[in-house]
């Protein structure tokens, strides 16, 4: 068994778990953005950009985190760097959600989108990032902290979405019927 097996031994059915549940969600927003479309609802692609497409790019980072634990890597030294990528890309991407998110107009964030759509994501990729270098040489916490990341940015996901139906739910609740001519 190598070095990077051994590491992630007894992660097999956690990863089974939350990966597949991130790309059966992945279609799911698909599904809902179609639903979505034929809305009165106006928004810009910088809201999308900052509210919307985050959303999937956390199910997609889930399901990354994932795949790469359960490839059958040689070593610990391409798991961690692979890992370490994933994290580093996803702190970079939640840096420009975060500018998308200042400069719309559609839209003013208040606290909880901030926590949930900027800070929590953030969070999760930075910790995932610092626990891919450190797994190289701990096998003990860091495989709970990557685990964690991959399930955190599944929940967030799941939020944001939920948040993002219901406040078009809400949203188009308060709008006039339309008229026919």
């Amino acid at each position: 068994m190598t070095d990077a097996a051994r590491a992630i031994a007894g992660w097999e059915n956690f990863y089974v778990i939350v990966g597949s549940s991130a790309a059966a969600l992945i279609g799911l927003q698909f599904v809902v953005i179609a639903l979505i479309k034929d809305t009165r609802m106006r928004t810009t692609s910088g809201s999308i950009s900052a509210f919307g497409t985050p959303t999937v790019v956390h199910l997609g980072g889930a399901l990354v985190v994932s795949a790469i634990i359960s490839a059958p890597w040689p070593s610990l030294s391409a798991v961690s760097i692979a890992l370490a990528l994933t994290g580093a890309m996803g702190v970079g991407y939640c840096t420009t959600v975060i500018i998308h998110a200042r400069r719309q107009t559609t839209y003013k964030p208040v606290w909880q989108d901030w926590l949930w759509h900027m800070l929590l994501p953030w969070s999760a990729y930075a910790a995932l990032a610092i626990a891919a270098f450190v797994l190289r040489e701990s096998t003990r916490g860091p495989p709970f902290v990557i685990g964690g990341a991959a399930l955190g940015l599944l929940l967030i996901a799941i939020h944001n979405a939920w948040d993002t139906v219901t406040f078009v739910v809400v949203d188009r609740a308060g709008e006039q019927p339309a008229t026919t001519p």
